[in-house]
């Protein structure tokens, strides 16, 4: 699914008050931590990921492995904090996919 750039800002602008639900550090991506980005998507759709200063990842790398294998939209990258946005297959924990369609 491609975001269209209304529908991101809008992600965006959610997720501003957010603080980062998972954070990479020195032991950098492993398949524990994307089975846990997976969950939060599943659950919340809408997360911030936050990458450490001992980590050796760079966030673009970090948003290119998200996308690939959680098949998962990067809203937004600032500086070390991605915006991560995935639409929900549960109806009860759609809250943003609704509001994206609308947009």
């Amino acid at each position: 699914m491609k975001l269209r750039g209304k529908q991101k800002r809008f992600l965006r602008s959610e997720a501003h008050h957010m603080s980062p639900m998972v954070q990479i550090g020195k032991n950098g991506i492993s398949e524990t931590l994307l089975d846990q980005v997976d969950e939060l998507l599943e659950r919340r759709e809408l997360i911030k990921v936050n990458l450490l200063q001992n980590t050796d990842e760079e966030a673009t790398e970090v948003a290119g492995i998200f996308e690939e294998t959680l098949h998962c939209e990067v809203v937004q990258i600032i500086g070390r904090i991605l915006v991560v946005y995935r639409a929900s297959s549960k109806e009860k924990f759609q809250k943003y996919s609704k509001q994206v369609q609308s947009v």
